[in-house]
């Protein structure tokens, strides 16, 4: 019998890894992947390169230890021009984007079919916990919620196509990350207690200003903070070091809590609010990628989440001109932010998701 051929995404870490492991151990002939991803230039610290240097150190370990073959593929010019560019250029303009979600579509899933399709193996797969399922309703393909819901991860992967999700196998859809490390300690990798990496791997402060400055070469310049009707309060200082909700900080003391309530790069202007204004029933998203459904007919009662660590809240949904989403949450939901996803489920599958507008 001929083994289907499979090749992981190994980023180095603990869950690629007892993926590549747990698929060997299923019988598949496992090919071990790192993709490059940012040192584009040689625009980083000496610490961002390092870490790009041990994560490939511990695919490589790790491919060696389970007896499959590692490669590392060079992505970098494409992960600059399809996700740190378009990061920038977002938040230049008063939004806050999520480029994991970007990176995961244009960048990841293409680079791995590609490689896929260069070494003629069946399927890919990568250390998400989800699970990749057909909808019973329509036999359309979607991912489910993994099975532990405090490390699931499918709201960051809504963004992928019907060919991509065919294609792709995600062995921890029924574990969780305490299972994973046990596993790993159980068959002796060294990075069964590797740290989590962060969540935007090609900024490692977490000072995103500091990095879009960097990479523009130039200062973002100093505006006001006014309030909901427009007075002027306060001086920001610039749009990027900014997102909706935020409140810590803001660099000026009000005398009470004071939150981003929307920015608006046309005039360098940032809208400042008290809690309760942050609160919202009604959210709309565009760019929408359909998984369950190919499309929505009517308005259907859905639950939706607006950020990651959100929990899925009662809604309903329509198509609104034809390419935007509505959502109508039963409850108000706190700072609902341009550029980051909308993502509908229709109970444990996704159904769609877009960028919030």
């Amino acid at each position: 019998m001929v083994k289907e051929k499979v090749v992981v995404g190994m980023s180095g870490g603990v869950d690629s890894s007892v993926a590549a492991y747990l698929l060997k151990k299923e019988g598949y002939e496992v090919i071990g992947v790192t993709m490059k991803l940012w040192q584009h230039n040689g625009g980083m610290e000496n610490a961002e390169k390092n870490s790009v240097h041990s994560a490939i150190d511990d695919a490589k370990k790790v491919s060696d230890m389970l007896g499959i073959q590692h490669y590392v593929v060079d992505f970098e010019n494409e992960f600059k021009s399809k996700v740190v560019d378009y990061f920038i250029n977002e938040y230049v303009n008063g939004k806050t984007p999520n480029p994991c979600i970007v990176c995961n579509r244009y960048v990841k899933w293409e680079a791995m079919l590609a490689v896929c399709e260069n070494f003629g193996a069946d399927f890919i797969a990568t250390g998400h916990y989800g699970k990749i399922e057909r909808f019973p309703a329509t036999g359309r393909f979607s991912i489910k919620n993994c099975d532990i819901q405090n490390k699931d991860q499918t709201y960051a992967l809504y963004s992928l196509t019907q060919e991509q999700l065919s294609k792709t196998i995600m062995p921890l859809g029924t574990y969780g990350k305490h299972d994973v490390r046990k596993i790993a300690r159980e068959i002796g990798l060294a990075v069964a207690d590797k740290p989590d990496s962060m969540e935007i791997c090609f900024i490692s402060d977490d000072n995103y200003g500091r990095f879009i400055e960097k990479s523009l070469d130039k200062r973002m310049v100093s505006g006001n903070f006014v309030d909901m009707d427009g007075n002027f309060i306060g001086k920001h200082k610039g749009i990027v070091n900014y997102t909706i909700g935020q409140r810590k900080g803001l660099g000026v003391s009000f005398g009470k809590p004071m939150f981003v309530y929307e920015i608006r790069p046309e005039k360098n202007e940032i809208v400042l609010c008290e809690n309760e204004d942050l609160f919202k029933k009604t959210v709309f998203a565009k760019n929408i990628n359909f998984m369950a459904f190919e499309t929505i007919e009517g308005e259907i009662e859905a639950e939706a989440k607006i950020r990651y660590n959100h929990k899925k809240s009662k809604c309903r949904v329509s198509i609104i001109n034809g390419d935007t989403i509505k959502c109508e949450f039963e409850q108000p939901q706190r700072a609902a932010t341009p550029g980051q996803a909308l993502v509908v489920y229709d109970g444990e599958y996704i159904i769609c998701g877009g960028t919030i507008i």
